[in-house]
């Protein structure tokens, strides 16, 4: 790999290369060991057990989470000194994709590993962590993180949860209703935020057994039914003053920051739910017959699955990519120095944008492919003992989870304006070049000759044409751009596609070199699905960005340039569909 590291929301303004992105391919033996005993222990431990899990048999979900403790598969992300295997985050993320397939579990899993013990991890005294985290990387005890109430769920600010110093200074009593706690029922710890004098608003590590914790009955929910869902109520709970989790009246930014790596986590864990999903899609496929042969030959079959496969490779490579970066900047960071842990968090949060991202577009491309399978499935997809209909109802939450996907839309686009405002992004001197660049006639010509190099040539274009909405938009909004939240929207959807097709494209050129004829042709059949598609979207979002911000003359000429910016060759498509469904349908599974 190479020595640049790349700052958040740089690739919107900068050409990447193949030889800077993280891939799949370049997965050691090692981590592939992980990724195959994760797998062995969803096959054999989990899957068989899954009705009665999804039947609240908490006892089995609580041994399995120990189970996974045995197997070090919660202390990837430890620090050594503690027990862990301090691993990098492609190694967190390949676990979290092999867990996904576990349904329910995978969420108590993700809950435990992802925002139940990062916080104590990132953000703990050295006592506190002495205390628990062994318990927490080992599966001795279960966590859990209590951010919403009833009344506040992406406004953290609007929680009423307060904490007041006891007496004889020694605790803080705790008030309030904490909502949707994953885990609720049988977490031991629970990491959770309050007011202190209802005005610094400041997490806390909270033991069940304290006095004054009480939990909640289970929600009765649609989906994920397996997985433990309750309020967390706090009636005078006394908390040590040594729980105080980070600093008081900074418990947002531990949220946030938090809540930056579960959505990456989450990213990577629907991809390997996509992959399971579309497996079983394909083998209904293949059994079902109508009109004397197998579904799985209809063309209507085979695109269902080409455009699930191809958004999968998509979601795979982006989650993939951003692990890389994620690791490169933490791993410039040298250990030892007093500001480490600082630095780290800040390397963490440095990508906020992309994280976001890597939530919205994985969980979209789930609700797609989840959809797609149940209607493979047709009326066999909605009844319970067929596979389709667990995934269509477990997949709904994951566009709620971690902020909802609109909020975090409104993130990408308001945290990559923060850091141009700030001058880490020059976005509005490479606005003004989009706009010469939309003046200017272009005949560039493409040698299709060189693999990639049309899609290539799309990607610059599509982000010529961000930078003009972005632009526009700032222009005429000022601060009050913030407040736009249709505007924010569209252009986080621009964001999106861009940063998901650079990932499937540097992927592919990455690999091509080195791949078996069979492998290569793929890899192109994929990434010219997806460019197709990914110019589609982004040439709705553009549209309807332009139509919010400009008006006249103006508005003319942008939409001209939406036309001229998303313009792809696809001469071919149907043939790159069928040959990736062939291959899809042949081997029953997810081809890369």
């Amino acid at each position: 790999m190479a020595e640049r590291i790349l700052k958040g929301g740089e690739f919107l303004i900068t050409t990447v290369t193949k030889d800077e992105v993280f891939t799949p391919e370049d997965f050691t033996d090692e981590q592939k060991q992980i990724a195959e005993t994760t797998e062995q222990f969803v096959r054999n431990e989990v899957q068989p057990n899954i009705g009665e899990i999804d039947g609240q048999n908490f006892d089995l979900m609580v041994q399995g989470l120990k189970k996974c403790g045995e197997l070090g598969l919660m202390m990837i992300d430890a620090p050594e000194e503690y027990g862990g295997l301090a691993l990098d985050k492609a190694t967190s993320m390949l676990a979290a994709e092999k867990i996904g397939p576990a349904g329910s579990f995978s969420v108590a899993f993700g809950a435990h590993t992802g925002l139940g013990t990062l916080p104590l991890m990132y953000y703990g005294t050295r006592e506190q962590k002495e205390k628990y985290l062994k318990k927490l990387i080992t599966g001795e005890w279960i966590a859990a993180f209590s951010l919403t109430e009833p009344d506040a769920g992406s406004d953290v600010f609007g929680a009423k949860t307060t904490a007041v110093l006891s007496d004889d200074g020694k605790h803080y009593i705790l008030n309030g209703t904490k909502q949707f706690v994953t885990n609720g029922s049988f977490a031991n710890l629970y990491t959770l935020f309050a007011k202190i004098d209802k005005e610094h608003y400041t997490a806390f590590l909270v033991e069940r057994d304290f006095p004054g914790v009480v939990i909640g009955a289970e929600e009765k929910k649609m989906g994920i039914k397996g997985s433990s869902t309750t309020q967390l109520l706090l009636d005078n709970a006394k908390v040590p003053l040594e729980n105080v989790l980070g600093e008081i009246g900074k418990g947002h930014r531990l949220a946030f920051n938090i809540l930056n790596v579960g959505r990456l986590k989450l990213g990577a864990s629907v991809t390997g739910v996509a992959k399971a999903a579309l497996s079983e899609g394909v083998r209904y496929a293949n059994e079902r017959k109508q009109f004397g042969k197998s579904i799985s030959s209809f063309g209507a079959i085979k695109e269902k699955v080409a455009d699930m496969a191809a958004t999968i490779f998509a979601s795979e490579s982006l989650i993939y990519r951003l692990a890389g970066m994620m690791d490169r900047t933490l791993e410039s960071i040298e250990m030892g120095t007093a500001d480490y842990e600082e630095k780290y968090r800040r390397g963490i949060e440095e990508y906020s944008p992309e994280c976001s991202i890597a939530k919205v577009f994985c969980s979209d491309a789930l609700a797609q492919v989840s959809d797609e399978v149940v209607q493979i499935f047709g009326g066999y997809g909605i009844i319970s003992e067929y596979p389709a209909e667990r995934f269509y109802r477990d997949e709904r939450i994951n566009r709620i989870f971690e902020g909802t996907n609109e909020i975090n839309r409104m993130l990408i686009t308001g945290m990559i304006l923060r850091k141009a405002m700030k001058g880490e992004l020059p976005l509005q001197s490479e606005a003004m070049k989009a706009f010469e660049a939309l003046m200017t006639p272009s005949f560039e010509e493409i040698d299709e000759s060189i693999p990639f190099e049309k899609e290539k040539v799309l990607l610059k274009n599509l982000k010529t044409l961000y930078l003009i909405l972005a632009g526009a938009a700032a222009q005429k909004f000022g601060d009050r751009l913030q407040d736009e939240q249709e505007i924010l929207l569209a252009a986080a959807d621009m964001a999106i596609q861009i940063f998901a097709l650079e990932s499937a494209v540097l992927r592919a050129e990455k690999t091509y070199a080195g791949a078996s004829d069979r492998k290569k042709e793929l890899l192109k059949a994929s990434v010219q699905v997806f460019s197709f598609a990914a110019a589609e979207n982004m040439a709705s979002a553009a549209r309807k960005g332009a139509f919010y911000v400009e008006e006249g003359d103006t508005l003319m000429m942008i939409l001209s340039g939406v036309r001229r910016f998303t313009r792809y060759d696809a001469t071919g498509l149907l043939q790159a569909k069928r040959l990736l469904a062939d291959a899809v349908i042949e081997g029953e599974r997810y081809v890369f």
